[in-house]
């Protein structure tokens, strides 16, 4: 950062008194910090890093009391960032205020496939951290693994089952996947069957592997009993909650089986313990059903859990948790986003597949279509149902997914972020074609523009069809009255 950059952060944390995600402060008048490993480290395993400013006393209500030594300050910081594997490259940067130097370290994020960065002395399990608001914390075993599984591209759908016979297998179901697998494949169709199970991993060195078990066992659970999906419906907001004859649940299910079977099993639940409501639609003026969540983005939610979970021996414990409450359902999944991809990115970039043989063997039994559509596909049907925007979140070796029943909030009548949508609307007051609205937006898809902003605004009568009678037609203009 410049020099001017640097007091101007001086006088946020002068107005704002706290540290934060990307800030550590330390004081350092009297010498430097003997301990920065942790930080170093922390910052140096997320993205966007971190700043570390020397010469602020957070004891003492954040008093810049400045630093000894600028100088010596600087060769010592670099000293503990050399004990850093991989070592730690920061940027210093000096500033002077009030007649008192200041010292910040800008620690960038390394690249996905060299983290964890830790502190040699303790080793990688132990000198291993991570950002917690503004804590440093352990990485816990399995984060650390989690780095290693991306950089060695682990394949724990395929580890072999020593446990599993061939016999185990439902051989009609088996067979079906193969004729499936072998339908326009020549090279395929001349290839024995056992050469083939070792060519697309049903079995590795003739043994059963874990996705062959999962999609064709009779029943897996007899190898893995946690790797299941656990449902329950809660009488409240929150687990514990009790309802009027001291129920925990008012409904709980384990389900067991093969992926296809689960995925079944899940939707039936769901299905059983949610309302239809009627509604009329104000675009068609037609009747419609509809659930309290959609079902099409149930399903894809369970299937992305089932598919993109981890299936390492670190989470082999842990089942996939359907958790319906008073207004919301979560959905948890074992193992947070695989690879470079945040949670920002979801539904626009396409992510790194941490179990591609369950996902390609899914796409040739028809249950999923394995095109990165799952996230765009939730996000669209909630934007039709109107619907509060569900919320994705990756939680230190957890995925979650939450669903709301409530409409999507308005502000003046408008959806959430309301600046958009009414500057969309100004842009509507001339008659649009959908291209048009679609560059507007700066998006590659015109029915992704359609379904997720305009159609939403035009069941709340905020856009109108030029052709009311012809919503589909190409000629089709929108327009708003703002």
């Amino acid at each position: 950062m410049t020099t001017e950059e640097f007091l101007e952060l001086l006088n946020q944390i002068k107005r704002m008194k706290c540290e934060s995600q990307i800030l550590e402060l330390k004081s350092a008048g009297k010498g430097c910090p003997r301990r920065l490993y942790d930080t170093l480290s922390s910052f140096s395993n997320q993205d966007n890093g971190g700043t570390i400013v020397f010469g602020i006393d957070e004891e003492n209500d954040y008093e810049e009391s400045g630093v000894y030594d600028a100088q010596d300050l600087q060769k010592k910081v670099n000293e503990q960032c050399l004990q850093m594997e991989p070592v730690v490259r920061p940027l210093m940067t000096v500033a002077q205020k009030g007649g008192k130097n200041f010292v910040a370290a800008e620690i960038p994020g390394m690249d996905l496939a060299e983290r964890p960065c830790y502190y040699k002395g303790q080793g990688r399990l132990k000198g291993s951290f991570t950002r917690i608001g503004d804590s440093d914390e352990p990485m816990t075993e399995y984060e650390i693994y989690s780095y290693e599984a991306f950089r060695r591209k682990y394949q724990d759908d395929i580890r072999t089952v020593q446990r599993a016979a061939f016999s185990a297998l439902n051989q009609e179901s088996l067979e079906g996947y193969i004729r499936r697998l072998r339908k326009g494949k020549p090279n395929l169709s001349q290839m024995p069957d056992r050469e083939l199970y070792e060519l697309m991993s049903i079995t590795k060195n003739h043994e059963v592997t874990l996705s062959a078990a999962m999609l064709f066992g009779l029943y897996p659970q007899a190898y893995f009993p946690q790797l299941c999906i656990t449902a329950v419906v809660v009488p409240g907001d929150e687990i514990g909650d009790i309802g009027e004859m001291g129920e925990r649940f008012l409904d709980n299910e384990r389900i067991e089986g093969s992926i296809p079977e689960m995925l079944d099993g899940a939707l039936k639940f769901v299905r059983r313990n949610m309302r239809t409501k009627t509604i009329i639609r104000t675009d068609n003026g037609r009747r419609e059903d509809r659930t309290d969540y959609p079902m099409a983005a149930v399903r894809e939610a369970v299937i992305n859990a089932l598919v993109h979970r981890d299936y390492s021996i670190h989470t082999e414990g842990m089942p996939i948790q359907i958790l319906m409450f008073d207004g919301r359902m979560e959905i948890h999944n074992p193992g947070g986003i695989y690879g470079r991809l945040r949670t920002d990115q979801l539904g626009k970039m396409q992510p790194d597949t941490r179990n591609p043989m369950i996902a390609a063997a899914l796409e040739v039994l028809g249950v999923t279509e394995n095109r990165y559509s799952g996230i765009p596909t939730i996000r669209r049907e909630f934007a039709q149902c109107n619907l509060r925007e569900p919320e994705f979140a990756d939680k230190r070796g957890h995925f979650v997914v939450k669903f709301y029943q409530e409409p999507r909030k308005t502000v003046n009548g408008l959806r959430e972020n309301g600046a958009e949508i009414y500057n969309l609307l100004i842009f509507c007051k001339t008659p649009r074609t959908r291209k048009e609205i679609c560059d507007y937006l700066g998006l590659s898809s015109t029915s992704y523009a359609m379904q997720v902003y305009i159609m939403p605004l035009v069941e709340q009568g905020l856009i109108r069809l030029s052709i009311p009678d012809k919503p589909k037609s190409p000629k089709q203009l929108y327009y708003s009255g703002v």
